[in-house]
């Protein structure tokens, strides 16, 4: 299930006691679907941390295979290969203590009896970071996208504009990313390709464009404005407060605005995506992370270093291309997804 609802629709609970067979077919029907479509994305997400489980030791012949002697030796072995899959240090430190403390307490002696162990305690620290996002009832609701150059800003806004108006909300876009001509005809081909708005300027700057945005999605009555912005590196600092003028803006717009601060994240970054998530999250106080890229990426253990160390809610990963590969983080199926 899409993770963007109204609370309005949650009380809403008012149905028939005995629905009709029709309709009761279609949601059984539909509840079919949803269900290959979710086992079709656990395997796309397996697929693509494969990299990220080899070097975490999940493979054949690898730390956890039966038979395997549990030492001192296997748990440094298991400690380095969590670093490797860029898991960090206080992570992978935590994850390392819980490991050894079941092995002790439950007489624990075959390397392939704490995999589920791991997946646990990963499970657990991944676990704050999973959210629910709720509209407001007051359209619109102005969601930012911040981020460094080439993580995938853009197509992130794409993608969730499609995911929206299939629940039916109403969807304009801001080009905010006022430096690239080519930033903003690629908003405007997602926008032509949603058929939704897209609010842009020949000149000014993205604070402009934003408040701009807001105001037509108000007179609209829009639901949803997804703005964009110029990719900038956090040591950048004139850009950086650049970023902080354009929330600033949206406030003057809009109380409350912007009202969801998404970060876009390559994972292929590493190490680098936790520096990202600290200094964008200083400068503007983000409510969420949107990892993308992460089919294929060998870094993918990186958000057990976030929930370490800035437990900022990661609300999407990206594992591919297409529209329906971006989904809501679950902890346990990413767990699952890396170690086993």
């Amino acid at each position: 299930m899409f993770s963007f609802f109204r609370s309005r629709a949650d009380q809403d609970k008012n149905r028939e006691q005995s629905p009709d067979p029709i309709v009761l077919a279609a949601e059984n029907a539909s509840a079919e679907a949803l269900n290959a479509e979710q086992k079709s994305w656990l395997q796309k997400l397996r697929s693509g941390l494969a990299r990220t489980r080899e070097r975490i030791g999940s493979g054949l012949g690898g730390l956890f295979q039966s038979g395997g002697r549990i030492d001192e030796g296997w748990f440094e072995a298991l400690e380095e290969s969590l670093l490797m899959a860029d898991v960090g240090v206080t992570a992978s430190r935590k994850l390392i203590t819980q490991l050894r403390h079941a092995a002790k307490q439950e007489a624990i002696t075959d390397a392939s009896a704490l995999k589920s162990r791991l997946i646990d305690a990963i499970t657990e620290l991944l676990n704050p970071l999973e959210r629910t996002i709720v509209l407001r009832e007051t359209a619109p609701t102005v969601i930012l996208f911040v981020g460094v150059n080439g993580a995938g800003k853009t197509t992130s806004i794409g993608k969730l504009a499609q995911h929206l108006l299939m629940s039916n909300e109403s969807v304009m876009l801001a080009a905010g990313d006022t430096f690239r001509a080519a930033a903003v005809e690629q908003l405007k081909t997602w926008g032509e390709r949603n058929q939704v708005p897209v609010i842009s300027q020949l000149q000014g700057d993205s604070a402009a464009v934003i408040f701009d945005g807001i105001q037509s999605a108000k007179a609209k009555a829009i639901s949803v404005l997804l703005a964009d912005t110029a990719g900038r590196l956090p040591t950048q600092l004139h850009l950086m407060e650049e970023l902080k003028k354009v929330k600033r803006v949206a406030g003057k717009a809009l109380e409350g605005a912007p009202h969801e601060i998404f970060l876009v994240l390559d994972a292929n970054t590493g190490q680098n995506a936790l520096s990202q998530v600290r200094a964008f999250d200083d400068a503007l106080g983000l409510t969420g992370l949107i990892v993308t890229k992460l089919d294929g990426t060998a870094k993918g253990g990186v958000l057990a270093a976030i929930a370490a160390d800035r437990p900022v809610p990661v609300c999407f990963i990206g594992v591919g291309e297409t529209l329906t590969d971006l989904k809501p983080f679950r902890a346990r199926d990413f767990a699952e997804a890396l170690i086993d």
